[in-house]
């Protein structure tokens, strides 16, 4: 299973980039939280709201981009999409918004079977972190569960 060890402290939203290995592929939960979660130790909590994966050459930086691209109103992330269906203010979304990363450092660009291999771990992983989440609280975080309005789908539509 997942060891959470290997994820970062938890960290503001707006803090994010400071993140070490966010070049890298890798998994990322995202919490909302009225408590301040930054600068403690990960851990599986109800208020994880979101977990994610990115094999993409962008890295961990580029994927949460997109999000955050997204829950300020534009397109690009169908969690993100999720989250904007319900927290229509940025601002205020943003202030108790949190992100831990577990990062993989592998080359995305290369065919070697080394990296490969570590590709396909965050992949697994993805589905072990839902696993591990699951198993404590019998659901998959909100805005994982596909039968959550995205924005564009509903809102972004009567505004067309």
């Amino acid at each position: 299973m997942v060891t959470k060890n290997n994820f970062s402290k938890w960290t503001n939203w707006k803090d994010r980039e400071i993140i070490k290995g966010m070049e890298y592929p890798g998994i990322y939960c995202i919490a909302i939280s009225e408590n301040n979660l930054s600068n403690f130790e990960f851990d599986w909590i109800k208020e994880i709201n979101y977990i994610g994966m990115t094999n993409s050459k962008t890295g961990l930086k580029g994927r949460l981009k997109q999000f955050d691209n997204t829950i300020r109103g534009k397109s690009g992330h169908g969690g993100a999409d999720r989250f904007r269906y319900e927290y229509r203010d940025y601002n205020d979304l943003i202030n108790n918004l949190f992100v831990s990363v577990n990062h993989f450092k592998c080359n995305v660009k290369s065919i070697l079977t080394e990296d490969l291999l570590v590709m396909g771990e965050v992949a697994k992983q993805e589905y072990e972190c839902w696993a591990e989440y699951v198993e404590k609280f019998q659901n998959l975080p909100k805005f994982n569960n596909k039968t959550t309005n995205k924005y564009s789908l509903t809102v972004g539509r009567e505004n067309q």
